[in-house]
């Protein structure tokens, strides 16, 4: 089933093996929770079906969406680096069927195989950055561009 998301599409089948012997399939309902911001980052998800919202607190307004997952869709970067921590809740906002990759088991499995890391940094990465560039182009819409006087 791994090897069915976009994520991991394409990848050999030893390493697919790997990934799935730290997988397992979750469920959520609207409003449950896949994660929230600030509780140790344990797993990534691969969303399967259904849709999440991912939110932020914002001071003086309250939880802001800033961005929603669906199918074929990954919540959780924070598995990747220390403090391993979330920065952000993920909330179901649709039924919402995922596969949960423990995150401790993955990294254990990337640093014992170079090449193992290797593919799934590869794989990561375009969504760090995707996500990073979402996140300028909105606060250009927030805070709009400023001439210098």
């Amino acid at each position: 089933m791994i090897g069915r998301h976009n994520l991991f599409a394409g990848l050999r089948q030893d390493f697919l093996d790997l990934v799935t012997g730290c997988a397992k399939n979750v469920r959520f309902k609207p409003g449950e929770y896949l994660c929230q911001e600030g509780n140790p980052a344990n797993e990534t998800f691969l969303v399967r079906t259904g849709k999440v919202a991912l939110e932020i607190a914002q001071s003086g307004v309250g939880r802001m969406t800033y961005q929603t997952a669906g199918p074929d869709e990954v919540i959780g970067l924070s598995w990747i680096v220390p403090p391993y921590r979330w920065t952000y809740d993920a909330r179901a906002v649709e039924e919402t069927r995922a596969i949960s990759i423990d995150a401790e088991c993955l990294r254990n499995k990337c640093e014992a195989d170079c090449a193992l890391g290797y593919e799934v940094m590869k794989r990561f990465m375009p969504i760090i950055v995707e996500r990073l560039h979402s996140t300028r182009l909105q606060l250009l819409d927030v805070y709009g561009t400023r001439k210098s006087t």
